[in-house]
């Protein structure tokens, strides 16, 4: 959509061109010779000029390009209620618009697609696949009811004339709305170009409001196509801000992605072709399969290969394609025939500042009309009621004489007028017939002047009161408009992805270690060993057998010196991977231990992790991915006087240093070999999990609220909203959706409690289940049209307090159930048990109880058994409640009941 446009202004300056240097051949003087590059120095200016002011760029008034103005304009000349062919109003309008008919199509068709001020009938084409619409006789058009009440009035509107003198056009239209950026615009013009984001509807509307009543407000664009918004660095829609768009992905399964939303700008066929599909082949995304289903609404199914994470592969698809782009706002308009930049509250502020001009205008021009209606109405009252017609039956000398008589008999009651009776006004009253004279009635005559003074004095009211008449104003707008136009695009933060993060391994990494070669390229020998997948925007780290490390980027062949003993993908920031290394420290010298992080590291530079002695070789060196400390043998060389030769040695006894620290002494004696005798465990503690509320991602950086300490086996389980959860490990990469209710760690031996109403029956139900362990999303409520969840929690003692009414709603009770006591842990597709009170006003929920405290209320009954009989729930369940209870219990076989 935002190409078309471009492209109209480039057809539209050629034609241009052409037009300018033909009628340079026709006025120039045939024996003068003209040099281009003169006609460039004196023309250019003008010329950029034109392009400038009437083409490229909208008017801040009425938001509308030239083209734009005038296909509305011509649309308001054939306005009858009935859609007129595309083809007859691209016709009518080239009478206004000194260009072809195809810039004019295009522009009607991005108007029609936009839904605001163009009702469309026929195939005009869809912004979510790029098809484009039927040719321009197979399409019809008209103006919204909408265009018509807020973009059109001829008597507000100054003219001026069409570029052939034949016709009249609008400068601007009269339009008492923010047009410009509710539709948003994109041009380019002469070394000057144009890009304003479109808004939403209402938000507008709320915010001309909030400006009439200074009041603070925010508004941020709003996208036909949906998605979400980083509005971080929109800088109210100034140069140098910027916008990020992405994409709407959620997963159906762990073989399934859909897209549901597409970034601004973009189509789902330019989205997979030159985008996902190109990533495909470079290897960055393990896709095997692509359906575009779309048709009213965006949905594209990814069909993943087999072990594959789709949390990772979401944050590839922002990272390497189309489902996320960024956006600079640069805000230039036409203002008072200059072109000017400002900021999108200016841009709004002119607008509703604009509004109230031409709603004044209106007014005034209202109250005029409805001065001279009372004046007629007054003078034809007093002509006949007074008698003064009379004067046409006597015989006077001349016409004039007769005309003059008439004025002097208005004399006395001139001072009853508000302007003076001039002779024009008496003319139009002897004009009158004889037949209307004598049907003339004076009280009917009151009647219309009576009516005509409460318009009068309603309309000064208004004149008076114009800020409250403009918020009315508004807010009529929003009330019969409104509907249909809430925000598309979700407002949120986005997390920064490192590209090399979330990059698929789509290369295989080989090593020859007595060569001293590392890469994805190596002829394949007998020396040559496979060593991991990679990437190719991965970085290796690669150890020798002198004691010396390197970090580089991934390459088909690169050559880091012999003797290489270990290499592997290297991740930046990584404080979990630790190395456990004994090196002989020179040809004879001392064993020493050391186990060490590496850290921050420059590229392509060699560091050096022992003491540099001469001779010095690494004899026992390991990767452990999460700290393990391994127990070894360590076996030396015999001597003559050494009793020992060999001793057991737990890495778990030294501590985690740097890549600077030489180590400690493992052995003054020569090491001849070192045997591993049992794998070691995570010296490390456990991660600390958060979730930042913000960007909707995990994190270990302390941003958010803390989920837990995570260790390798442990889950977190993201309960919804829509009545679904789902339990994935604790990778950073893990998606979590927006209708978020519940994220915690996860524990097998905890339940979630749910309260919902099903609204097809008008109850509400109360169910308990344990979350099955499985990597699927779970649903354990059913149809949503028809259940509302009320209440969801994943604590082991819940409460809620119910506020209902047994007969009168002014009789209103309350009650607190325990959870845990009203109801039995079930199956997950069970229905649940019914809340037995009728009329239920509300469902609040409480503090849940902790252990201690139940703990408390077993022993208070137990004290209470022994010197009475009475139930055990007495204490945390009100009487009233426990006889609804135990009848509802006889009357429902609520245990074997399933939802779906």
């Amino acid at each position: 959509m935002q190409e078309e446009e471009i492209n109209n202004e480039m057809i539209e300056e050629q034609e241009e061109e052409s037009s300018v240097s033909s009628e340079m051949v026709q006025t120039s003087d045939l024996h003068k010779v003209i040099f281009v590059q003169s006609m460039f120095e004196n023309y250019f200016l003008d010329y950029a000029s034109y392009v400038i002011l009437d083409r490229a760029v909208p008017d801040i008034y009425d938001g509308l390009k030239p083209v734009q103005r005038r296909i509305l304009h011509s649309m308001d000349e054939l306005e009858d209620g009935r859609f007129n062919k595309a083809a007859n109003i691209v016709g009518n309008t080239m009478k206004y618009h000194p260009h072809g008919n195809a810039s004019i199509e295009d522009a009607l068709v991005q108007l029609g697609q936009k839904v605001l001020v163009v009702d469309t009938q026929g195939n005009w084409g869809n912004i979510f696949t790029g098809d484009k619409a039927a040719a321009p006789r197979y399409i019809e058009a008209r103006l919204t009811k909408f265009a018509l009440e807020v973009g059109f009035n001829h008597k507000t509107t100054q003219w001026k004339m069409s570029y052939d003198g034949r016709n009249k056009e609008p400068i601007a239209l009269p339009v008492k709305f923010p047009l410009l950026l509710a539709q948003g615009v994109e041009g380019i013009a002469v070394g000057l170009a144009t890009k304003i984001l479109p808004h939403n509807f209402i938000e507008l509307i709320d915010a001309s409001i909030a400006i009439l009543e200074n009041r603070e407000y925010e508004i941020y664009p709003d996208f036909p196509t949906g998605g979400t918004i980083d509005v971080t660095k929109y800088n109210d829609g100034v140069r140098g801000g910027k916008i990020r768009n992405r994409a709407k992905i959620s997963i159906v399964d762990k073989k399934i992605l859909v897209i549901h939303d597409i970034p601004y700008g973009t189509t789902t066929t330019s989205l997979i072709t030159n985008s996902i599909a190109p990533a495909i082949e470079k290897g960055k995304l393990k896709i095997k399969k692509i359906d575009d289903i779309t048709s009213n609404k965006v949905e594209i199914l990814l069909h993943l290969q087999p072990g594959v994470s789709p949390d990772q592969t979401i944050d590839a698809l922002y990272a390497f394609t189309d489902c996320e782009m960024s956006y600079s706002p640069n805000a230039c308009v036409i203002c008072d025939r200059k072109p000017k930049f400002m900021s999108v509250k200016e841009i709004l502020r002119v607008n509703t500042e604009n509004t109230i001009n031409l709603l004044k205008r209106e007014l005034e021009i209202e109250l005029a009309e409805l001065e001279e209606d009372w004046h007629r109405w007054s003078l034809e009252k007093i002509f006949f009621e007074k008698r003064i017609y009379k004067e046409l039956e006597k015989d006077t000398a001349t016409w004039e004489k007769q005309i003059e008589n008439i004025e002097k008999a208005f004399d006395p009651y001139r001072n009853l007028f508000k302007r003076e009776i001039t002779k024009e006004d008496v003319l139009k009253l002897c004009e009158k017939p004889v037949r209307k004279i004598s049907k003339f009635d004076i009280k009917q005559a009151d009647e219309k002047i009576s009516q005509i003074e409460e318009k009068i004095d309603e309309t000064l009211h208004h004149l008076n009161h114009l800020i409250e008449y403009a918020i009315r104003y508004f807010e009529n707008l929003k009330k019969k408009y409104g509907e249909g136009r809430e925000r598309k695009t979700e407002i949120k933060n986005f997390d920064n992805i490192v590209a090399a993060t979330v990059a698929v391994a789509n290369q295989k990494l080989y090593v020859n270690k007595k060569e001293g070669f590392v890469g994805t390229a190596l002829k394949k020998d007998d020396d040559v060993e496979y060593v991991c997948d990679c990437s190719d925007i991965d970085e290796i780290v690669v150890f020798r057998d002198n004691g010396t490390f390197m970090v580089s980027k991934v390459t088909d062949k690169q050559f880091f010196g012999k003797d290489i003993i270990h290499v592997e993908v290297f991740k930046r920031n990584d404080d979990r991977t630790v190395y456990n290394m004994v090196y002989a420290d020179g040809s004879n010298g001392w064993a020493m231990v050391k186990r060490f992080s590496v850290g921050g590291v420059t590229r392509d530079r060699e560091y050096d992790l022992t003491k540099g002695s001469v001779g010095t070789k690494v004899i026992y060196f390991t990767s452990n991915p999460n700290g393990e400390a391994e127990k070894v043998k360590v076996l030396l060389k015999a001597k003559a006087k050494l009793k020992k030769t060999q001793f057991d040695f737990d890495f778990s006894a030294i501590a985690i240093k740097g890549r600077a620290s030489q180590g400690n002494i493992l052995s003054r004696n020569p090491v001849r070999k070192i045997e591993i005798i049992a794998k070691g465990i995570s010296t490390l503690s456990a991660i600390n999990i958060f979730f930042d509320p913000i960007v909707m991602k995990l994190n270990t950086d302390e941003r958010g609220n803390l989920l837990g300490s995570f260790k390798e086996d442990d889950k977190i389980i993201s309960i919804y909203q829509k009545g679904n959860y789902r339990i994935t490990g604790f990778e950073l990469s893990t998606q979590i959706e927006a209708n978020l209710s519940i994220i915690k760690k996860f524990d097998s031996r905890k339940q979630v409690t749910v309260v919902y109403e099903n609204k097809e029956e008008e109850k509400f139900y109360l169910k308990r289940f344990i979350p099955e362990l499985t990597d699927k999303k779970v649903e354990f409520l059913g149809d949503e049209k028809l259940i509302h969840p009320v209440f969801i929690s994943y604590d082991t003692f819940p409460q809620i307090e119910v506020t209902y009414f047994e007969k009168k709603p002014d009789e209103i009770e309350k009650s607190v159930i325990s959870c845990a006591d009203f109801v039995e842990i079930m199956s997950i597709k069970a229905r649940g048990k019914r809340i037995p009170y009728k009329n239920i006003v509300e469902i609040t929920p409480l503090e849940p109880l902790t252990e201690e405290i139940i703990e408390e209320i077993e022993t208070e009954n137990t004290l209470d058994t022994d010197s009475q009989e009475a139930p055990l729930v007495e204490n945390t369940l009100e009487p009233h409640f426990q006889e609804e209870t135990s009848v509802a219990v006889e009357n429902e076989e609520w245990e074997q009941l399933t939802l779906f």
